[in-house]
């Protein structure tokens, strides 16, 4: 797997099942989900409230039932600014999970808000603007108009909008720029490349600027190559623009690679949610824990995993390293200088990390046998 970005702005506690996520003070959720279902079939809202039922697996309930649980019990916040990954198998939940949040699919039951408005109370014309205004989708089967130029494919969301041509070309010409295809305003959609096509979209969703973008396993159509180049893209633009995204994707690698927090999805449940250190480094279950079994963990966990805390005393710290260094980093930091390494935020030195402690996280131990073995 290639090397993935040191983790930015990732606040700890992992969590785990369908727990409630904890919004910090001043970071208001952009969307609030408890308790969410979405059950296919015959009287599939008799499902949510009756335990006996709820109980079952997926199997025993349609043998029961007739019905599909496709999304149980679901409970999370996505914060302001944050790249919200949902991953999981084919057949998880996950793109029933992302549809349902604008309506796209009704939900069964539970409470589903975005910056504290009710969703699910919204009548026609509301629901209209948040898909137009709010909330953008980018979809894994582009989606494009074959008959349009690539521009008018950028200015379609404002055109529906009633934008007037002229500011809406205007528009469409920033975001056309943005995503890296100026030159190609003019081309139609299939005298472009699955990478290019993509990107297509992508501008169409920013051009409405949306308060979210909802991304439908967007790449998985792309080969390797250009998918990677798409992941650079979104993780570019998430850091000049901060804008919140919802991610959906069944790529491990994909998911650590552009997401601040992960929901891992099973059966329609989260099994886990928690950042990519939290997960690769304290899986919840066997499940997970297979799931990141092949995962290089020396590219996802961080010095303030590894270190050992505590001053290291002096006003001078020798290699100075950030907390949110990757354990492979350090390594060679460390052995270049041939002597520990001071982790450091805000003038302030928070513990150091040697060889050791630092072959330790490659190797899986946990915090308390690293200690021991460091003393």
């Amino acid at each position: 797997m290639s090397a993935i970005p040191s983790p930015q702005n990732r606040e700890l506690g992992t969590e785990t099942g369908n727990a409630e996520s904890v919004v910090p003070e001043g970071r208001s959720p952009v969307f609030g989900v408890r308790n969410l279902w979405k059950v296919f079939g015959p009287k599939a809202d008799r499902i949510p409230g009756d335990r006996e039922l709820t109980g079952l697996s997926q199997s025993e309930l349609r043998t029961r039932t007739g019905c599909t649980a496709a999304v149980r019990d679901v409970s999370f916040d996505v914060r302001k600014g944050e790249v919200f990954v949902v991953m999981g198998l084919s057949g998880s939940g996950k793109s029933t999970l992302v549809r349902c949040l604008t309506r796209l699919i009704e939900p069964t039951s539970g409470s589903l808000e975005i910056d504290g408005e009710d969703v699910l109370a919204m009548d026609k014309t509301r629901l209209r603007e948040l898909r137009r205004h709010r909330a953008s989708m980018v979809f894994q089967h582009f989606g494009l108009l074959p008959h349009r130029s690539v521009l008018d494919n950028v200015a379609y969301g404002l055109e529906i909008q009633g934008v007037a041509k002229e500011e809406r070309r205007k528009r469409a010409s920033e975001m056309v720029a943005k995503v890296g295809l100026e030159g190609l305003e003019q081309r139609r959609p299939g005298q472009l490349s699955g990478g290019q096509q993509q990107r297509v979209g992508l501008a169409r969703a920013l051009a409405t600027d949306p308060e979210v973008l909802l991304f439908d396993e967007p790449f998985s159509a792309l080969d390797p190559l250009i998918r990677r180049d798409m992941q650079e893209e979104v993780i570019r633009l998430h850091r000049e623009e901060g804008r919140t995204m919802v991610f959906i994707t069944h790529d491990l690698s994909e998911a650590l690679r552009v997401g601040d927090r992960i929901a891992l999805m099973r059966d329609g449940e989260i099994v886990q949610l928690g950042t990519p250190e939290e997960i690769v480094g304290s899986p919840a279950d066997d499940y997970v824990r297979d799931f990141v079994r092949d995962v290089p963990r020396e590219q996802v966990m961080t010095v303030r995993t590894a270190m050992r805390a505590g001053d290291c005393g002096g006003s001078e710290h020798p290699g100075a390293l950030t907390p949110d260094t990757v354990v492979a980093d350090a390594i060679e930091a460390v052995a270049s200088s041939g002597r520990p390494a001071c982790v450091v935020e805000a003038e302030t030195c928070l513990g150091q990390v040697d060889q050791l402690t630092l072959l330790r996280v490659v190797a899986g131990l946990d915090r308390d046998d690293r200690e021991e073995v460091a003393a």
